[in-house]
């Protein structure tokens, strides 16, 4: 059976010619609940399979836009609710921001990369006035306590990319979200630097870029980039719904492979503290299942030498205990390459005791050099 076979169905008979079919229809369909995704003209998803299996994705399956908050999961209250009240794009790059109070620096990196990226950026591009104010915010001319502290390179090539210093890390992403008085605008595809378009928005706007789900000889299905991505580069969130840690538990014990079923539940653990005055932090964590309801980055595959890690990102910080989980490149990648990320990454002995094998691990199929040779 051909891919064409696969989506008969689909192709022949869903015509979105006079608009989008009724509900009953695009939610029983894969490809029109991807084309009912606001971004589909500009930045497609699409499903292949040149298998022959006939295969196609699981039938419980549904694609969603934004995570599903379930029975037992509150977002914080209106009250509680804070934004920076920026007033120009710029002031959203340094610590006089709101939205980068918790994010820690060590200063002799910040400076090296601030420096880098004024080596990155076009001065035929940039216009002098602006260079003036960005000098005067870094001197404390501006505004007081200015020291650059976004987590993304602000200027020429490498605008709205991951720092290094972040990449080879593990900490949290802080960025302005819609609660803020910072301007939300972008120039088409481009990150802006001019007053009208805050650019410490990186995840917040959303995937900007085509993907493709198809189907692999021997790993099930996966995800590939259909453009050649940067290194630091935004890929996609983890989306799926967001549950407490008692139904999460419940999901495994109903699983027929409860190992399996850890594949898609990602624990928002990045914040838990049982010290913490936030009860919602203290107690276990909430998690993200997305086995059932998801975006496409459900379907990337592991891989013992990955070019994706997954960074947790919070725009309110009210609502870190449902923070984002947001895919960034960690080197260059061809488009047609294979999305891969490593399921263990971060934990140690997981990672450690896949070396060595135990009766009832799962085989890695990743083929990479540093293969562990078991998921766990």
């Amino acid at each position: 059976m051909g891919d064409r076979d696969s989506y008969r169905e689909h192709f022949f008979n869903h015509n979105w010619k006079t608009g989008r079919p009724p509900s009953q229809v695009t939610d029983a369909c894969h490809w029109c609940q991807l084309r009912a995704f606001p971004t589909h003209k500009q930045y497609p998803v699409t499903i292949v399979n040149k298998t022959g299996d006939g295969a196609t994705l699981p039938k419980d399956f549904r694609f969603i836009t934004d995570s599903i908050l379930t029975q037992g999961v509150r977002a914080a209250e209106a009250s509680f609710r804070s934004g920076c009240a920026c007033t120009d794009a710029l002031a959203c790059r340094y610590d006089g921001c709101e939205c980068l109070s918790d994010m820690l620096w060590d200063e002799e990196e910040e400076e090296e990369e601030d420096e880098a990226d004024d080596n990155d950026s076009n001065s035929d591009s940039e216009p002098e006035v602006r260079d003036k104010r960005q000098l005067n915010y870094a001197n404390g001319n501006g505004k007081p306590n200015k020291r650059a502290k976004f987590a993304y390179h602000s200027q020429g090539a490498k605008a709205g990319l991951l720092r290094s210093r972040y990449l080879d890390s593990r900490e949290p992403i802080y960025e302005c979200h819609e609660g803020c008085a910072c301007a939300t605008s972008t120039d088409g595809d481009q990150m802006t630097d001019g007053d009208n378009a805050c650019v410490n928005r990186v995840v917040e706007r959303g995937r900007r870029i085509p993907l493709q789900i198809f189907r692999t000889e021997d790993r099930g299905w996966g995800v590939r980039t259909l453009v050649d991505l940067k290194k630091g580069q935004f890929v996609d969130r983890y989306l799926g719904e967001i549950l407490t840690a008692r139904e999460a538990n419940h999901r495994r014990s109903v699983s027929t492979m409860a190992r399996r079923k850890d594949v898609y539940l990602f624990a928002l653990d990045k914040f838990s503290d049982a010290d913490s005055l936030d009860s919602r932090l203290a107690g276990p964590p909430l998690e993200c299942d997305g086995e059932f309801r998801a975006g496409p980055t459900r379907f990337i595959n592991h891989s013992c030498s990955p070019n994706l890690r997954i960074f947790a990102r919070v725009g309110d910080h009210a609502d870190k205990h449902i923070h984002d989980l947001a895919f960034f490149t960690v080197r260059d990648i061809s488009a047609g390459d294979e999305l891969t990320f490593d399921y263990v990454d971060g934990i140690v002995n997981l990672a450690a005791d896949a070396r060595h094998h135990v009766e009832g691990m799962t085989p890695c199929l990743c083929k990479s050099a540093n293969c562990r040779k078991f998921l766990w």
